[in-house]
């Protein structure tokens, strides 16, 4: 477990994360209840946005035209696409979406809703995100 948050906070420092230390990723729990998805920003300025995000059931296919996005994955697993390769994640994987990348959570297998932590750049404000119809 401490290998994670070790990473994380590498991760972190690496793409301009975090001002002051946040050690404890499983500080941040949702406040409210939600249906599928729930997204808590943690930081921003104008080279990138982080979240803690909280996923019960799945994210349909899109890609952001304009932003990279590295996710740290916190809690529970899902199965996921990048393109078209299917995979599953699990707590402690770091997956890097290169912008124009077609993604999804198809399903969380795990009981607990998958919790990631989102690093976003340059900045996100979500104008970007193109859904991909489904066939």
């Amino acid at each position: 477990m401490m290998n994670f948050f070790i990473r994380a906070l590498f991760v972190l420092f690496w793409f301009g994360g975090f001002s002051q230390v946040h050690s404890d990723l499983n500080a941040y729990f949702p406040e409210t209840e939600f249906d599928n998805i729930l997204v808590k920003k943690i930081t921003s300025d104008s080279l990138q946005s982080c979240f803690i995000i909280w996923i019960k059931k799945g994210v349909k296919g899109h890609f952001h035209q304009e932003h990279s996005e590295n996710l740290v994955v916190i809690e529970g697993s899902a199965l996921m696409t990048l393109d078209n390769e299917e995979f599953e994640i699990k707590a402690g994987d770091f997956i890097n979406i290169p912008k124009g990348t077609k993604h999804s959570v198809l399903e969380v297998l795990s009981e607990v809703p998958l919790k990631v932590l989102s690093i976003q750049s340059p900045y996100f404000d979500g104008t970007d995100r193109v859904f991909i119809p489904q066939e």
